[in-house]
């Protein structure tokens, strides 16, 4: 699975089951989070496997994205895509302008702070309901607002995220 993942990006995650039929929640990691869904066909990872489910019909649940995806049909089976990764290829994606970058596009980069402090490396992303947090970890685990505010400035050429987080400890 490791090799395929250079050439995917994962943009959500399943949830729990919605409801007898099949339905799912969804974390939608895209801005706006519908864009999910203009990618009809999604691979899920698994427990270390690929599948590929194409997505038959969508909705809104409390704020939450449903999806009913081809061949579940029912509350079990939806049970068992929970936890699941959503994942397309990088080559279905639109190109980035030249300042936008997917968050996958971060992780393994160096983050240093505006005085130039380097707080570590980029190891993974969590949603949470205010904002998303980008995990770096170095001496210490620091969990930075991916927000305006906080990213300053990403060079994906020099794998650099200047970041305006200053360690309390320090």
């Amino acid at each position: 699975m490791s090799g395929e993942l250079s050439a995917l990006i994962q943009l959500g995650q399943v949830g729990a089951p919605f409801g007898v039929r099949g339905w799912v929640k969804l974390s939608s990691f895209t801005d706006p989070p519908e864009r999910l869904f203009e990618h009809r066909s999604l691979r899920l990872a698994r427990s270390g496997a690929w599948e590929t489910l194409r997505v038959e019909a969508t909705g809104h649940s409390g704020g939450r994205l449903t999806a009913k995806f081809a061949g579940i049909g029912d509350r079990d089976q939806a049970m068992g895509l929970r936890g699941a990764g959503i994942w397309v290829p990088r080559s279905e994606l639109p190109e980035r302008e030249a300042a936008d970058f997917y968050r996958a596009d971060l992780i393994g980069c160096e983050v240093v702070n505006v005085d130039g402090i380097r707080l570590g490396v980029v190891q993974h992303f969590i949603e949470t309901p205010a904002h998303v947090l980008m995990v770096v970890r170095g001496e210490r685990e620091y969990w930075v607002p991916a927000v305006p505010a906080h990213l300053r400035k990403v060079d994906l050429k020099a794998r650099q995220v200047v970041v305006n987080w200053n360690d309390p400890a320090g």
